[in-house]
C-alpha cells in the first residue's frame, strides 16, 4: 500500500478554507493580495539595490564587469599558477586578452548602466526573493513538507552564489578569452571590435546561466520528492549526461588540452553525482515509509 499522507495537491492547499490543510483560512483574493505583497517587496529591494549599483556604476564596471576581459584578472595568474603546482607545465596560461569595446548608439552607455544595475540588482536580491517566494507557498505545506524544506533559502543562495562565482572567475575567462582570440576567414580580413552592450550581455548569460544550471541538486531534490525522477533514473542516463557537459566543455574552453576541458566540466559532473546521492537518500526514504504503510 502506498503511503497517502500527501495525496491533496500543494495548489488545492494554497486555496483551501480547510484549516487542517490551511493554516490560515483565506480566500482566493485574498492569496492574491498576499501575493501582491510579496512581488511588490520583492520588487522594492531589487530596485534599491539597483540603484544602489547605479550610483557606483563606475566603479562596478571598472572593477567587476570589465575585469574578466582584462589581461590582468585574478583567474589568469591564478590558473596558471595552479598547473605550475601540478606540475602540467603552462596548461592553464591562457594567452593574455584585452577586449576594447565600442558604442553604436548614443544611448549605448546608458542603457548598458542600466542593464548592469538591473542584472546586478536582481543578483544581489537573490536570497530576498526566495525568502518571499517561501514566504508566500509556506502556509501552504505539511509540516514534513516543512521539514524538508528547512534552510532551503540557504542552500538555493548558496548555489545559485557558488554558480554565479564558477561563471565570473572561471568560465568568463575561458569563454572571453575563446572569443577575443577566434579567427575566421584570413588573418586581418576583419577588426574584432565588440560592442558594449554584447559584452555585458555575454557576463549577464554566463553568470545567470550557472548560477541556474548549479541547482540542479536543488532541483534533483524537488523533483524526487514529487516522483518525477528516482536515483535509477538519473543513473541510467549519466553517460548521455556527461556527453552533454563534455561537448560544453570542448566548445567554452580555448585551447584543445583535456585540463582545461576537465576544469570546467568538472563543477557539472560533480552536480550531478551529488543530484544523483541526493536522490538516492530520498528513495530510500519513500521505501522505508511506504513499508510502514504495508
Amino acid at each position: 500500500m502506498s503511503t497517502t499522507t500527501e495525496k491533496t495537491s500543494f495548489f488545492s492547499r494554497l486555496t483551501s478554507k480547510d484549516p487542517a490543510l490551511n493554516r490560515k483560512e483565506m480566500s482566493f483574493i485574498d492569496h492574491l493580495e498576499a501575493l501582491r505583497w510579496h512581488i511588490v517587496r520583492s520588487l522594492i529591494v531589487w530596485i534599491a539595490l539597483a540603484i544602489v549599483i547605479f550610483i557606483f556604476k563606475d566603479w562596478v564596471f571598472d572593477n567587476i564587469i570589465y575585469a574578466p576581459a582584462s589581461s590582468d584578472f585574478i583567474s589568469y595568474s591564478a590558473l596558471c599558477r595552479l598547473g605550475h603546482f601540478l606540475h602540467i607545465g603552462d596548461a592553464l596560461c591562457m594567452p593574455p586578452v584585452n577586449i576594447p569595446l565600442q558604442g553604436n548608439t548614443v544611448s549605448g552607455p546608458f542603457i548598458a548602466a542600466l542593464n548592469i544595475a538591473m542584472i546586478g540588482g536582481l543578483i544581489a536580491a537573490f536570497p530576498y526573493l526566495f525568502y518571499e517566494l517561501w514566504s508566500f507557498i509556506k502556509p501552504a505545506l505539511s509540516a514534513k513538507e516543512l521539514k524538508y524544506g528547512r534552510k532551503s533559502i540557504f542552500w538555493v543562495s548558496l548555489c545559485f552564489f557558488t554558480g554565479a562565482a564558477f561563471g565570473y572567475f572561471v568560465l568568463a575567462p575561458f569563454t572571453f578569452n575563446f572569443l577575443a582570440n577566434f579567427q575566421i576567414g584570413k588573418v586581418g580580413a576583419y577588426k574584432y571590435l565588440p560592442t558594449l552592450d554584447d559584452y555585458i550581455s555575454t557576463l549577464n548569460n554566463l553568470l545567470l546561466g550557472c548560477g541556474i544550471s548549479f541547482e540542479l541538486p536543488v532541483l534533483a531534490y524537488v523533483l524526487a520528492k514529487i516522483g518525477l525522477i528516482t536515483a535509477k533514473f538519473l543513473k541510467h542516463y549519466r553517460k548521455y549526461a556527461y556527453i552533454i557537459i563534455l561537448v560544453l566543455a570542448a566548445i567554452l574552453t580555448p585551447s584543445p588540452d583535456w585540463i582545461s576541458q576537465a576544469i570546467v566540466a568538472s563543477p557539472l559532473v560533480l552536480l550531478y553525482e551529488i543530484s544523483i546521492i541526493l536522490v538516492k537518500k530520498i528513495d530510500k526514504q519513500k521505501k522505508k515509509e511506504e513499508a510502514q504503510w504495508e
